[in-house]
């Protein structure tokens, strides 16, 4: 792969580089590629799997964070705040 496409895929989000890689994926299923070719698109699939995966673990990054932000709220809040806050109920 060139320079140019290196260059150009962190800047894929996470849903254009998961269809890009379900149409390389089907590519390569169907054959009919020559042995350079293939290896073009397996190279290709592989960078692609490499941002999808950096788009997830950024995502789930940012929930555990959340979700240790939300847990540091409620055990200064009691959990009782939490109940009352999901039910509507006020404490």
């Amino acid at each position: 792969m060139g320079a140019t496409k290196a260059a150009e895929s962190p800047a894929l989000g996470y849903e254009e580089a998961r269809a890009e890689l379900v149409d390389v994926v089907r590519r390569l299923e169907s054959g009919g590629a020559t042995l350079e070719e293939s290896l073009a698109l397996w190279e290709r699939g592989e960078e692609l799997a490499g941002i999808c995966r950096t788009w997830l673990e950024g995502a789930r990054a940012r929930l555990d964070a959340a979700l240790a932000e939300r847990e540091g709220g409620a055990d200064e809040g009691g959990s009782e705040d939490v109940e009352d806050a999901a039910t509507g109920r006020e404490g």
